[in-house]
């Protein structure tokens, strides 16, 4: 299988890492949850477009996002390609971008998803998650990294990311590892709401 680029996201990361921070400065907490080796899924709730952003300041880690195809059929198509994403068509059950996860992960690499599937523009805390990041886990043994997003993407608003306790799908269901991989990125937003109250 054809290998991601990656050269942009090296290239890119540190700039726009910079003006992310610089900009919207956001609280990270237990970014040490982030598995420094082996094939991870980093993954969590999805309220905003520039969610990856929080994920990617927090790690050296090379993340290759899983994003709709509909980016790679716009006027960014390039910056997508060349940042290491993976396109999926949502429409139907995407093989090519499952099998180009799995080699992601068998050589060791970092995959991001966002298993609600679509930005949250709901009055839900939190929707549904779909199957995709505990079944690619169980099929490379890969070790999932929840996390959540809270507050708001302005200048002077507060914006946390806080991650949980990594954890591998074993023996588990899908079932149950889809249940508390939604369960833990539950309660590590209540976490943040209650910070960011205070």
């Amino acid at each position: 299988m054809k290998k991601l680029k990656t050269w942009g996201y090296k290239l890119f990361k540190p700039i726009l890492g910079f003006i992310f921070k610089s900009y919207y400065k956001p609280i990270i907490i237990n970014k040490e949850n982030i598995v420094k080796e082996g094939p991870i899924i980093i993954c969590g709730n999805h309220m905003h477009i520039l969610d990856q952003c929080s994920v990617i300041i927090s790690t050296k880690r090379i993340i290759h996002y899983m994003a709709k195809k509909e980016y790679f059929d716009g006027n960014f198509k390039w910056f997508f390609k060349i940042t290491g994403c993976i396109p999926v068509n949502r429409e139907i059950k995407d093989e090519n971008a499952k099998l180009q996860a799995i080699n992601v992960l068998k050589n060791n690499g970092a995959i991001g998803i966002f298993p609600e599937g679509t930005r949250n523009k709901t009055k839900e805390f939190l929707l549904p998650f779909k199957f995709g990041a505990v079944s690619l886990a169980k099929k490379t043994n890969a070790t999932i990294v929840p996390f959540g997003i809270s507050g708001e993407y302005k200048k002077g608003s507060k914006l946390m990311i806080r991650f949980g306790k990594p954890f591998k799908v074993n023996n588990m269901s899908l079932e149950d590892a889809n249940k508390k991989l939604y369960n833990t990125v539950m309660n590590l937003m209540k976490e943040n709401l209650k910070e960011l109250k205070k």
